[in-house]
């Protein structure tokens, strides 16, 4: 049976089928609900109850608790209504002529800066002139239906690009990233679907922003921030960027040669080596931010990469330096091995 679900406060409702997640009927309905992973971990998606009932799905109390639920709060990537229920979530502006399409492409460049990570160019049809927001990304279709997600490291053009950069780390056994590692070659032709996802600057505040990236995390980031400069930012932005060894940085050259005076770059190591040679901040890339704003109070935050330090970030930027937690925006990078385990 199915059950109407009420957003508020835009009081947009839909009817949710058995077969559907709400964020799901909502997406399907045309409402521009916040969400990233779909598989219940990043909280992206979460909402309040305000009535009504709902089946919170297979979800694991670190990414909502009994104490959540009791607070009213829900996962609307994995809820579905028991009798119809009002919700209060905050929906999206400035989306709405960005539907997402599927769209072939030809691989233009592989580049492999470290054994672990290529940088990859595809190249669209001519004809056509994508437009995305920066931060977005898109989920390349594999020939046996599967699909794998990549953020768009590009910046967006208004009248749209011909061209998309995407940054892959080497998983072995995936079955995408065994690929790019092996035999993907130029001019072999790839398909996505895009834009997809919700991490993208809000332009509707005036406050600091915070952008913390680990691993390959930095791929989104990077098109937020040249994306930023490129409009004439005036919002100071610090851009903290962590890996295990300076090997990992991969494009650090390329953050050190931005000249903006209100963009700060920090790169952080969390395990340098002696050949490292490394004389820059050491430990945890999130910890790195709190010793530089033990005050988060007023400022916006901006986190993609490892699920771990993503959910770091989230828990100790709000209890010990007062984050709100409507001010943490983030995209968590999930192997499908983490998503088979959520």
């Amino acid at each position: 049976m199915a059950f109407k679900v009420e957003l508020q406060p835009s009081r947009h409702s839909f009817e949710v089928s058995p077969d559907k997640t709400i964020l799901q009927a909502g997406l399907d309905a045309g409402f521009h609900m916040p969400h990233s992973c779909r598989v219940g971990m990043c909280r992206t998606c979460r909402g309040t109850i305000k009535s009504g009932r709902v089946d919170y799905g297979d979800v694991h109390p670190a990414s909502l608790s009994d104490i959540d639920k009791a607070k009213g709060y829900v996962l609307c990537c994995q809820a579905r209504p028991l009798e119809n229920t009002v919700i209060e979530v905050k929906e999206l502006d400035g989306i709405d002529v960005l539907r997402p399409r599927v769209i072939p492409c030809r691989v233009e460049k592989v580049d492999k800066p470290t054994p672990d990570v290529a940088v990859i160019s595809v190249r669209l049809p001519m004809n056509e002139n994508f437009r995305f927001l920066a931060g977005q990304h898109i989920d390349v279709q594999l020939r046996d239906g599967k699909r794998r997600s990549y953020s768009i490291a590009n910046s967006p053009k208004p009248e749209g690009v011909t061209t998309l950069e995407l940054h892959v780390r080497h998983t072995p056994g995936g079955t995408f990233t065994d690929q790019v590692f092996s035999t993907l070659k130029v001019r072999d032709l790839l398909s996505f679907e895009g834009p997809l996802g919700t991490f993208y600057v809000r332009e509707d505040s005036d406050k600091p922003i915070v952008m913390v990236a680990s691993g390959t995390g930095f791929a989104p980031i990077k098109a937020m921030c040249e994306a930023a400069m490129q409009k004439g930012m005036k919002r100071p932005i610090a851009l903290y960027w962590g890996c295990w060894t300076r090997r990992d940085l991969y494009m650090l050259s390329l953050p050190e040669s931005w000249q903006h005076p209100n963009l700060k770059f920090i790169p952080v190591l969390s395990n340098p080596t002696p050949e490292c040679a490394w004389t820059g901040r050491t430990g945890f890339v999130h910890r790195a931010v709190m010793e530089d704003f033990p005050n988060l109070s007023g400022v916006q935050v901006y986190a993609c990469g490892a699920p771990a330090m993503v959910e770091a970030a989230r828990a100790d930027f709000s209890e010990k330096c007062g984050l709100p937690p409507e001010q943490f925006y983030a995209d968590a990078f999930l192997t499908e091995a983490e998503k088979a385990a959520a």
